[in-house]
Parts: C-alpha cells; sequence; structure tokens
C-alpha cells in the first residue's frame, strides 16, 4: 500500500445542493421492489443457476411479494431466452407480477428481448447504456452526443417493437449505465431525450434507474445526486426514479434508505445481496430496516430460514452467518453481559401492557421471521449467568433463583474451560443434572416419606437411604422443610439453616410438575443450593433439602 494514496486515487467529487432535503427526510412507506436475482445475482455467479434453480428462485420471489422480477438478459443466450419464454408458455406469472427483462441499447439485442416475451400479459424492457466519462473515453472512445444517440436510438427500437405487439401491456425502464461516477447534468440530458421518444405520462411513467454500477463515494454523496436528478429532472410526476446500488465500499444498503430519503420510488436488488463483485442492495436488509421502524415493508420475509434455503440452494454461495436478520448468528448472544440484558428484555417483555418490542441487542423479534428463542442465548466460555438461565428456562422450564443461577454458573463456566467449545442445551442440563438432582453416589437418596401434625406443628417421617443404608428418620418443626432438616440434624446428615426457598410449577395441566429450590447454610458457614423436581410440590421440597444436603457434603470434600 501507498503511503500517500492520493498520488493514485482522487477523492470523489461531492454534489453542490447546498440546500438538500434528504437528511431531514425518513422512510415512511415502501418503495416498489424489483428483484434482479435471476439477472444480475445469476451473471455473478461462478455457476450460474440452471432453469430449475431459476425456476425455483423465481417462485421464492412470488412467495416473498416481489411484484416486479428481473427475470433475465434474453440475448445472452439460449438458457436465457428459454426460461423466460417458459415462464409465459407455462402461465407461471401471476396476474399482479411482471416480470422485466434487461437488454443493451442496440436494435438487435432489443428484438431478441422483445421475441421473449411474446405472450406476456405484462412486461418491462428495461435499457441501458453507459454514460460517465471513463466509460465514454476508455471503452467507448465517443463523445457527449454520441454516447445520448446511443439511448435515443435504442428507445425509438423499445417504442417501435412494443407498438408491433398491442396485447402485451408494455412499461419501459431506461438505464443511464454509470450514473453514480457520471455528471449528473449529463444524465439528466440523456434521461430527458428518451423520455421526449418514449413520452411517458403520470399515468404511465417511464422507469429511470439511476444506479450506483461501482459505489465510489459515500451514501451520502448518492443521496445529493438522487435529491439533484429529482429536482431537475422534467416533469417528473412522469418518471419512477429507481435505485440500483453496489456494495463495493460496503455501504449499498445505506445508499439505498438514503436515496429513498433524497426522494427515489424503486429500489433494485437481491435476496440477502448477492451479485457483483461484493454484491448488489440486500434486498432482505432494506425491508427489515423498514420493519424495524414501523413501516409495511410489502414483503413476507415471516420465513426468513426459508429463503435463505432457497437462495443458498440456486446461487451454491453460503449465507454468512452475521448477515443482517438472516444469518445462523445474528439473534445470538454469547457475550454474559449481553445475555443478561436480554434475559432481562423477555421478562420485562411479558409484563408489558402493550405489544411494543423493547428487548435489548433484538431490534426485531425473531419470531417475526419465524426463529424461535432457543438460539438467541448459546453458551461457551463467555458466557454468564444470565445465559445459562436463559437455556435451562427455554429446554426445561427452570426458572432459577438469581443466587442460584451465580453458584451454577460456575459448574458452567469450568465445563466450557474444559471443552473448549460452545455448550448446548444437553451439555448444559447435564451438568445441572449432575450437580443438583438425585444420583449415583449421593449419600442421601429418598426412598418414600409421610407429613403429619397441625399448621405450626408438623412431622416428618421418612425412609431414606444414608451411605447406601435405608433407614427411618423424623423430624418436627413448624412445617414440612423444617421437619427434613431436623430429621437429618438427629442423624448423621448435616445441621443446616434455611437462607431462601422458592418454588413454581412446570408446564400446565395433568402433566405439570414441580421445582423446588433452597438456599442452606451449614454449621461452618458454606452456601449450598439444593433443587427438587417432582410431580408434587411437597415432594419437590424433601428432594430439594436432601440435595443441598448431599452438596454441604461435596463441598466440604471439596475443601
Amino acid at each position: 500500500m501507498l503511503r500517500d494514496p492520493s498520488t493514485k486515487y482522487r477523492p470523489f467529487p461531492i454534489v453542490d445542493l447546498p440546500n438538500r432535503q434528504w437528511p431531514s427526510k425518513t422512510i415512511t412507506r415502501a418503495p416498489r421492489w424489483l428483484s434482479t436475482d435471476l439477472r444480475d445475482g445469476n451473471q455473478a455467479l461462478i455457476d450460474p443457476m440452471d432453469a430449475e434453480k431459476k425456476t425455483r428462485f423465481f417462485d421464492l420471489l412470488v412467495k416473498v411479494g416481489l411484484k416486479e422480477i428481473e427475470v433475465g438478459f434474453p440475448s445472452a443466450g439460449a438458457t436465457e431466452f428459454d426460461f423466460i419464454s417458459g415462464l409465459i408458455r407455462q402461465d407461471r406469472i401471476p396476474d399482479d407480477v411482471k416480470i422485466q427483462v434487461l437488454t443493451q441499447s442496440r436494435r438487435d439485442l432489443i428484438e431478441t428481448s422483445f421475441r421473449s416475451l411474446e405472450g406476456a400479459q405484462s412486461a418491462i424492457v428495461h435499457l441501458y447504456n453507459a454514460v460517465s466519462p471513463t466509460w465514454r473515453r476508455i471503452v467507448f472512445g465517443m463523445s457527449r452526443e454520441e454516447v445520448k444517440s446511443i439511448a435515443i436510438e435504442g428507445a425509438k427500437v423499445l417504442r417501435d417493437e412494443a407498438a408491433k405487439r398491442p396485447g402485451t401491456e408494455w412499461h419501459f425502464e431506461y438505464s443511464p449505465e454509470t450514473f453514480s461516477t457520471a455528471e449528473v447534468d449529463f444524465s439528466i440530458e440523456v434521461c430527458a431525450a428518451v423520455m421526449d421518444i418514449l413520452e411517458p405520462t403520470a399515468e404511465h411513467p417511464l422507469i429511470l434507474n439511476l444506479p450506483a454500477t461501482v459505489e465510489c463515494a459515500t451514501p451520502n454523496v448518492y443521496a445529493d445526486q438522487i435529491e439533484y436528478f429529482g429536482r431537475h429532472i422534467p416533469n417528473r410526476e412522469t418518471v419512477v426514479i429507481s435505485l440500483h446500488t453496489h456494495n463495493d465500499r460496503g455501504t449499498g444498503v445505506a445508499a439505498a434508505e438514503l436515496g429513498l430519503m433524497a426522494g427515489a420510488d424503486r429500489v433494485e436488488g437481491c435476496l440477502l445481496g448477492n451479485g457483483e463483485r461484493t454484491g448488489n442492495c440486500d434486498l432482505v436488509t432494506v425491508a427489515l430496516n423498514m420493519y424495524t421502524q414501523g413501516v409495511d415493508p410489502g414483503l413476507d420475509l415471516s420465513d426468513i430460514d426459508g429463503v435463505v434455503k432457497t437462495v443458498e440452494y440456486a446461487t451454491n454461495i453460503p449465507v454468512h452467518p452475521r448477515t443482517p436478520y438472516a444469518g445462523d448468528l445474528v439473534f445470538t448472544a454469547f457475550s454474559g453481559s449481553h445475555q443478561d440484558a436480554i434475559k432481562k428484555g423477555f421478562a420485562a417483555q411479558a409484563a408489558l401492557n402493550d405489544d411494543f418490542w423493547e428487548v435489548p441487542y433484538l431490534p426485531i423479534d425473531p419470531a417475526d421471521l419465524g426463529r424461535s428463542y432457543e438460539a438467541v442465548i448459546r453458551v461457551n466460555s463467555q458466557s454468564g449467568k444470565g445465559g445459562v438461565a436463559w437455556v435451562i428456562e427455554q429446554d426445561k422450564g427452570l426458572k432459577l433463583p438469581k443466587r442460584l443461577q451465580a453458584d451454577f454458573s460456575r459448574h458452567v463456566q469450568a465445563l466450557a474451560d474444559e471443552t473448549s467449545r460452545e455448550l448446548n442445551a444437553a451439555d448444559i442440563w447435564g451438568a445441572f443434572a449432575r450437580t443438583y438432582l438425585p444420583g449415583a453416589g449421593d449419600r442421601f437418596v429418598l426412598r418414600d416419606y409421610d407429613e403429619t401434625g397441625t399448621a405450626g406443628d408438623r412431622l416428618f417421617v421418612g425412609r431414606v437411604a444414608i451411605d447406601g443404608e435405608e433407614r427411618s428418620l423424623s423430624g418436627r418443626g413448624n412445617g414440612l422443610i423444617s421437619g427434613v432438616i431436623a430429621a437429618l440434624a438427629d442423624t448423621t446428615g448435616p445441621a443446616l439453616d434455611v437462607v431462601d426457598y422458592t418454588e413454581h410449577a412446570i408446564g400446565h395441566g395433568a402433566s405439570a410438575q414441580a421445582a423446588a429450590y433452597i438456599e442452606c447454610r451449614s454449621a461452618d458457614g458454606q452456601t449450598v443450593w439444593g433443587v427438587g423436581i417432582d410431580t408434587d410440590i411437597a415432594t419437590a421440597s424433601v428432594r430439594a433439602v436432601l440435595s443441598a444436603a448431599n452438596r454441604t457434603r461435596l463441598s466440604t470434600t471439596t475443601v
């Protein structure tokens, strides 16, 4: 890399627009959408889609709700031509969907494009030619007038070919290709010349696509270009301004959003951002960004995993796990502090009296996209007590008290450090069961018990295996728990004081269980936790006391 890159690269010129209005605008309604997955996206693939994949992708686009779909470049070859004409012959195009084809401004290519659309109910023919100074000088060796004449001649062919086929409702789109690196005034001049030929009206407008063919500036510059164009194009009400951003600088989505704020009407792009070089504008991201602001994007992305599956199959390109909204990990927190905030957010959400979404770190409810909450928090060595508690609650329905969360998280942390990998729900549940629930090697194992007496004076009588030998125990207290503790103290068991006790139901109906959690302090000052689970809440509390007693021995042994 050069120490002084200014010797090789020039800064991009800004647009003289001192009274720009777009910075104070917000996006309040959805634009018209165009998917170019089957054209721009397809031509960017190492292995272009075959007819089966293109058909499957087309069906996905219709299902998602795209009403304008660029289906190919029919003059590129027989595969493209046959796919496009096949959609029409097979009657696969819904009445409310317009297919679009792309053609360079050359008579033979335009005529081929119209032939591919024979029999279509309605269609858009998209004409383009490059207009920027770099292309005029280096690629074409043409003057401004010569470049403009290419656009004019192409528009005349569009007009004439459409007139030969009155059975189809024709719509036209023109792109001053390389708009983002061209002089805006010259783009306006060329577009106005095309308008003179095609004579659009407010009822039947011309689509003017203003592409960032190569993204060469910050997105605010693109927004300035769009606003300037919209102010100066003649008869603005007769044109639809369409955006086609690329992602060379990593801001294709931002450029599209600012372009909408600057007055554009339509957005072109691909699902999940496939496209040449660094990709096209990601329609999913733009649409769901709107959704999180309370704006209906008009697209159905409620099965985001289904969208990802089809896109990956058709393009043979994996969707990155950090892709906004769609990636496997975008709703997942591993950090302990993040997990704690999310867990508290869900708890607060459940207590709200309104439907407004407000959960830290989650700008959108994963359920709106068909995702479950199970993968929102995942556990590894970076995780904290909140994350562990969330996984236990989602997997088993246990709502661990806060101090028990801290106690258990130490065991999970040790396991994560030992395995050096992410811990799944089964790993965490296994650690919990080994730590708190009955298992081989327990000193105290409940066989059976009975409870008698009056309120404030209860007698616990039970059969408990102690060190493998079944014994009868009895103890009196003001409740069942104190009776069990007294019975243990009268044998070889530990002397325990109850610090805290909580319980809750797990599930609903006849199959519901109960969980009991008890925090105790032993005679030597140790704090131990016990957990009991049973179909009967009283039995669960007895099991919790014996769990704590077993943990007292383990704690003593460890020390």
